[in-house]
């Protein structure tokens, strides 16, 4: 299949990613690739170079406009919206089989646009006023809709699943991921350093509970970094980087317990199947997918809890690391999702040309 793939721009579709939908346009784009489909990428400019790069903007969006995501600056609006929907007309004319949607905009979701190529659309997200309208508006026979939890699918379609709307879990390479039977005692933190991903609760929990903890990612929040997770660390409580993916595995591979400490409704986190392929069990808040995707392979707190957080990583440490890595492998490989996305595309691509031939 020759298959678009269009990302979002906040940030470049290149490894150490910044975040979970980077992680996930970057693994898509590669794992079709090496099935043998033709993939081009439409995402920043400064995007891996390693793929065919078709620039929705020259570069990524925080570079131009930092910090002002979800601000409804005029100027940002009307600099993604001409990006977005030069980079749709692209696609309707590029003689592409399929676009599969990363991206937030709400250009790709139009009627007229999906008329024009089968589509598939992966919501990232929990609903937000910006974007509700245009999901519900854009049913189609040539336009499958995707949430990555069941969770995302009530929180988007409340009144119940719609014709169309299917769950599509996401998956991660496992030899990624390498699993290690033991840890140093320790526990880990990974993802973007933002209030709404708890940082600093994870380190008050730690702290109760005794252990050491080590922070990975990206310092995106740079005022919550300074005044909130940077004071609390020193000691046992540290800050290790930024890292790439097989610099990380091995740091996250290392502890024996992850902490996962959402403080919005998370529609999946891919950041704790990274963890549980390593044998890491999950001490985590109650919150979004978390339990969906954790299971029995971690234990819980209410969500902003820290002193329950502590209680539920006793708990979790006391799970096998090989009950973590054995759910991921059932579950969340990256062979199940692409499987999932091929038949997707297959099923839109079907639909489209039973509606042009009737």
């Amino acid at each position: 299949m020759r298959i678009a793939l269009l990302a979002h721009a906040r940030q470049p579709i290149a490894p150490p990613f910044r975040g979970g939908m980077e992680a996930h346009s970057w693994h898509l784009a590669h794992g079709l690739q090496a099935r043998g489909h033709e993939v081009v990428l439409f995402a920043s400019g400064d995007s891996d170079p390693g793929f065919t790069l078709d620039p929705v903007l020259p570069e990524h969006q925080e570079k131009t406009f930092p910090g002002q995501e979800h601000t409804g600056n005029p100027a940002l609006i009307a600099h993604l919206d001409a990006g977005y929907g030069a980079a749709c007309d692209r696609i309707a004319a590029g003689g592409f089989d399929v676009l599969h949607n990363n991206s937030l905009s709400r250009l790709p979701l139009a009627p007229e646009r999906t008329a024009r190529i089968p589509t598939v659309t992966s919501l990232h997200v929990p609903p937000y006023d910006a974007l509700r309208w245009f999901v519900h508006a854009s049913a189609s026979p040539a336009h499958r809709i995707t949430v990555t939890s069941r969770s995302q699918r009530q929180a988007w379609f409340p009144e119940g699943p719609r014709p169309g709307v299917s769950v599509l879990h996401n998956g991660i390479d496992p030899t990624r991921w390498p699993y290690r039977d033991r840890g140093d005692g320790s526990a880990v933190w990974c993802g973007r350093i933002t209030p709404y991903k708890g940082t600093h609760l994870a380190i008050h929990a730690a702290r109760r509970a005794g252990l050491a903890l080590t922070l990975f990612g990206s310092t995106e929040d740079t005022a919550y970094w300074e005044n909130e997770v940077r004071p609390l660390l020193g000691g046992a409580i540290r800050y290790g980087g930024h890292l790439d993916g097989p610099a990380l595995a091995v740091e996250v591979g290392r502890a024996s317990v992850f902490l996962f400490t959402p403080c919005w409704d998370e529609p999946f986190g891919l950041v704790a199947i990274e963890a549980m392929a390593c044998g890491l069990p999950v001490a985590s808040f109650d919150l979004g997918a978390a339990r969906e995707v954790i299971g029995e392979a971690g234990a819980f707190a209410p969500p902003g809890d820290s002193d329950a957080l502590a209680d539920a990583i006793g708990a979790a440490l006391a799970i096998p690391r090989r009950t973590a890595h054995d759910r991921v492998r059932r579950h969340f490989t990256h062979d199940v999702w692409l499987d999932a996305c091929e038949r997707l595309y297959a099923e839109v691509i079907a639909s489209a040309k039973d509606r042009g031939s009737a």
